[in-house]
């Protein structure tokens, strides 16, 4: 520039190839560090634009028949080198060199040719570089811009072929999926949003990629698993047997589930004291569909169930999985499944640790290992608030979390406005002892005893079974609940109100005892550390209003309200609550529908969920199942209270109360 001011009119000056080099690497930047405006040809500029030699992959999966796909399977693929859209040949990259300066035009576009890509691009074109073995895993990083670097150069575009290119489609633009029909043998209706979560796990699985099914509670994460199961027997005729590991709260839960929806699967519950192991085990399931077992046992039975390759393994309540360092979530890990599914109703994305833990366990290392993640992802997510991390991470693990909230549009449009569930919970063996104890003193004072008395007996003695179910506390009369441990139905209540107040929802929870309502109002305020509201009764005017106008109007009120059946069971209105609990049966159900429309009324702008918890093995269980079989029947002619119950006589009684010792829940 210097040369050129002695001009008598400067306004510009001539450089040589190597010099313009110089200018835009060196003396560019500091004339614009001191105020200078500098203007470069598109492709040469100072900003993060400057266009480079760099690599297209064109990419197919090499699929060997009767082999199965997973993150594994090697690609088929071709490297091209390119400038921006532009290919060059060999023979145009020549010429290039040939001109033997370092800046070149390619096609039109400037380019500043670095040494380093020069040498990159010679290999690729002569073939002397060292053969890249590229897995789909790869060929997806590439295909979602979390690789950006191939053979030392800048990836400038990831082409996929054939079936490939259907799941780079589905993963990064967003298309539908294949819906397929609902298989069958299933019984029951499935709603149009379960059948595309089930073709969503046929897609995946035919892919060999885990999946995290991870529905709002009460959308039937358990249908849509067992129907999954019956499409994958409508596929093969030679399938593994499955395993389901859940909480030992819904073990019972998912063998009623398994034997309503999907009869023709042979289930094993593998759980209690007689229960196979070793050789024993592995010859035992070889015959069957489904093995069910529970967390605990994951880890103590975990040579048995290490000795079984599963077709599907699923970890229900997917949470419990969610410190990596625990023994149950080291045990998940090393057993062996052609596919692994995670259900979780929790919204893992908000929690980036669980999150890891449940995405390694389905797809091991597709977030690299711990610390890798913690690096990457965790510490600039949650300390710096790094949106383009946050970014990375969703894109990563979109393809394989299927999150539907019962509020979405089209899943609340599927849904009846009233769903009832029954919550089959077993009996710890504290309860069963109680129980049994309790059954055989009363029938033997009943068998001696007729009229008013013996009706008398009867309704004592529901009311004694009724509160061991409940809790060995409340029969106990203790001042405290302790432990949920000790009761099936609070060990799974305690679980289900974690997760919908995780998700804002609201719960009303019945009972016909007011002192089982202080005790659970104390138990649940303490585990929870919130207020919890319990209306019975002794309950004066002006606290009852106040309790009432709190939880539907007040942003800040406690999401639990206990009510006693009695006192409100009619009259009131709380919409606010979108679940419903009958903890303790009035086996009448008009009485319990009465009360299960303090939150299905009008007003109600949300689907409502009632649960109905039943001990199985007990004469819950029995009595629901009278009442199902003639469940209209019942509604019109079953009279107030249970006093129906008091004319079965003394066989009937002692069928009613006879105790399942299979269904007791500890291990």
């Amino acid at each position: 520039i210097a040369t050129s001011l002695e001009a008598k009119q400067p306004h510009n000056c001539i450089l040589d190839p190597v010099e313009v080099y110089t200018f835009i690497r060196g003396s560019a930047q500091e004339l614009q560090n001191n105020g200078l405006g500098i203007i470069l040809p598109p492709g040469l500029g100072l900003d993060n634009n400057e266009r480079r030699l760099g690599v297209k992959i064109t990419a197919t999966v090499n699929q060997k028949a009767g082999t199965k796909l997973g993150l594994n399977s090697l690609l088929d693929y071709q490297l091209t080198i390119a400038v921006g859209d532009q290919n060059i040949s060999a023979s145009e990259f020549k010429k290039l060199l040939a001109d033997k300066s370092p800046l070149v035009k390619v096609k039109g576009e400037w380019l500043a040719l670095q040494p380093t890509d020069v040498k990159a691009a010679e290999a690729i074109l002569t073939q002397s570089q060292q053969p890249i073995s590229l897995s789909l895993e790869d060929g997806l990083r590439l295909s979602m811009g979390d690789t950006k670097v191939l053979a030392k150069l800048p990836v400038v575009k990831f082409e996929a072929q054939g079936i490939l290119q259907e799941l780079i489609d589905y993963i990064n633009n967003n298309q539908s999926l294949a819906i397929i029909p609902q298989p069958d043998s299933f019984q029951g209706q499935l709603r149009p949003y379960q059948l595309r979560g089930i073709s969503w796990l046929a897609f995946l699985e035919r892919w060999g990629f885990g999946a995290c099914l991870a529905d709002d509670m009460g959308l039937g994460k358990t249908p849509q698993f067992l129907a999954f199961l019956l499409y994958l027997q409508g596929e093969s005729t030679r399938l593994k047997p499955s395993l389901v590991v859940c909480p030992t709260s819904v073990m019972n839960n998912w063998e009623r589930e398994a034997h309503k929806f999907a009869p023709s699967l042979k289930i094993l519950v593998h759980h209690g004291d007689k229960r196979a192991s070793g050789e024993q085990f592995k010859q035992q399931v070889s015959k069957l569909d489904l093995v069910i077992t529970s967390y605990s046992l994951l880890y103590r039975d975990q040579a048995t169930l290490e000795g079984v390759e599963w077709q599907v393994i699923a970890l229900d309540e997917a949470q419990n999985i969610k410190n990596p360092s625990a023994k149950q979530s080291q045990a998940a890990r090393k057993l062996k499944a052609d596919f692994s599914i995670a259900l979780t109703g929790t919204p893992v994305e908000n929690r980036l640790g669980e999150l890891w833990s449940i995405l390694d366990f389905i797809n091991p290392g597709w977030l690299g290992n711990r610390q890798f993640f913690q690096s990457r992802f965790a510490t600039p997510i949650e300390k710096h608030g790094d949106n383009e991390s946050l970014q990375a991470l969703r894109s990563l693990i979109s393809p394989f979390i299927l999150r539907r909230l019962k509020t979405d549009p089209e899943i609340s449009q599927d849904l009846p406005e009233k769903q009832e569930m029954n919550v089959f919970c077993g009996l710890s063996t504290e309860q069963a002892q109680l129980y049994q104890r309790v059954v055989d003193e009363s029938l033997a004072e009943i068998e001696a005893s007729e009229g008013i008395k013996r009706r008398a007996t009867i309704l004592t003695l529901l009311l004694r079974l009724k509160q061991i179910c409940n809790h060995p506390a409340h029969f106990l009369k203790a001042n405290n609940l302790v432990s949920s441990q000790r009761s099936g139905k609070v060990l799974r209540l305690e679980e289900m109100l974690e997760e919908l107040i995780t998700e804002g929802d609201r719960a009303l929870i019945f009972t016909q005892f007011s002192e089982w309502g202080k005790l659970l109002q104390a138990y649940l305020a303490h585990k929870f550390k919130t207020e919890v509201f319990f209306l019975y009764g002794a309950t004066r005017r002006n606290q009852r209003q106040e309790m009432i106008d709190r939880f539907q109007n007040d942003p800040n009120a406690p999401s639990i309200f206990i009510l006693s059946l009695k006192a409100g069971g009619t009259g009131l209105n709380l919409t606010r609550a979108n679940h419903v609990f009958h903890v303790d049966r009035w086996w009448n159900p008009a009485v319990e529908n009465q009360a299960t429309d303090r939150a299905f009324r009008i007003g109600q702008t949300r689907n409502v969920q009632v649960h109905k918890f039943i001990c199985t093995g007990t004469l819950e269980e029995r009595i629901q199942e009278m009442l199902e079989s003639k469940k209209q029947l019942a509604e019109q002619t079953v009279a107030t209270g249970e006093d129906w119950l008091t004319e079965l006589d003394t066989n009937q009684l002692r069928d009613l109360l006879l105790l399942d010792r299979d269904r007791i829940i500890d291990e």
